[in-house]
């Protein structure tokens, strides 16, 4: 996840976003590409915050399942599009950070037939959550159950270790592409559809909330790594996409434009808190103040959202912990 969570959206319904009962049916989606439909998860109710992604053909592919708590609203998408319980074929998660996998227990269960995708390093921990969400639970407290719920082990037998480089068949001339992405997570990968030329970018690119227009880096403990986070960004160039899907949120035209936007971005905050940390400052406060300004003009209620996805302390905390790491490790500059 990706959030400073030290407080829930104020206001906001935090269980089950969608309710079966509510006569309003759900939108059913929006499609960015030739056979590739956005799902608004609706996390805590929020609409713009967290999407999955279906890839159509003759092997439908969802990209994201959202946390368990946005697993009402996916499956009413996923009905009114027409898809029954023997229709998915597969299900990915970008990796296993609740907002983007917590649903995938859930879901498994409602289509029988769906091989569930994730990174070597993922799988273990679908199969069995305990030591995850164990995890979670420690650093979300009560907003885990309020705000995500938690996640429902996935049989290993429909589990599948994406390898780089490997390949979803999801028509004949159409398959979706496994590219390793560590840095916001060792257990990362991306997407990248050969059809559409849509980079399925996970948190990887960071986060751009349409409400809140500015792309920040998404730096969170445990295992963020400025080297490997700004490699990856790298390897997404050098596959050229169409567009970047974003899982907060949506899709990013001039996907070169930004790419290089968010390695720029990510270094600069690198930067202010490699600063912080050599002089004994507070990390969280010193981004406070170097990034505060991004947010002018962003009604407050919209600012929330960004705090909760993607706050300041959340990542100060990531690169506190990469600093340090490296530091033991006798690593070198910052973005160097």
């Amino acid at each position: 996840m990706s959030g400073d969570h030290r407080h829930g959206p104020g206001g906001h319904h935090h269980g089950h976003p969608f309710d079966p009962d509510d006569p309003t049916p759900p939108p059913t989606g929006t499609r960015i590409a030739e056979g590739v439909l956005e799902l608004d998860t609706l996390l805590g109710g929020w609409e713009q915050v967290t999407a999955g992604y279906l890839i159509e053909g003759d092997a439908p592919v969802l990209v994201e399942t959202g946390s368990q708590s946005s697993v009402p609203a996916l499956l009413a998408h996923l009905g009114r599009l027409g898809l029954g319980p023997e229709d998915l074929a597969g299900v990915v998660v970008t990796h296993i950070h609740l907002d983007h996998a917590g649903g995938v227990g859930d879901v498994a269960r409602a289509f029988p037939k769906a091989t569930v995708y994730v990174h070597p390093k993922g799988a273990r921990h679908l199969a069995d959550p305990t030591r995850l969400v164990d995890s979670a639970a420690r650093v979300y407290g009560p907003l885990l159950d309020s705000l995500y719920g938690r996640l429902d082990p996935t049989p290993a037998e429909r589990i599948h270790v994406l390898e780089d480089g490997e390949e979803i068949r999801v028509s004949t001339n159409r398959a979706l592409t496994a590219v390793d992405s560590p840095g916001h997570a060792k257990h990362h990968l991306a997407l990248h559809d050969n059809w559409s030329g849509t980079l399925f970018a996970g948190d990887a690119v960071g986060v751009k909330l349409p409400d809140a227009g500015v792309l920040r880096p998404s730096t969170p403990p445990p295992d963020f790594d400025l080297t490997q986070a700004l490699t990856s960004l790298q390897r997404f160039a050098e596959r050229r996409p169409t567009g970047l899907a974003l899982a907060h949120y949506g899709l990013l035209a001039d996907p070169l434009d930004v790419l290089d936007e968010a390695d720029g971005t990510l270094r600069r905050w690198a930067d202010v808190a490699e600063a912080a940390y050599r002089d004994g400052r507070d990390i969280a406060a010193a981004l406070s103040e170097a990034f505060a300004s991004d947010l002018d003009g962003v009604p407050e209620e919209h600012r929330e959202k960004l705090e909760v996805m993607n706050g300041v302390h959340s990542n100060a905390a990531g690169l506190q912990r990469w600093l340090s790491g490296r530091e033991n490790n006798g690593g070198e500059g910052a973005a160097g």
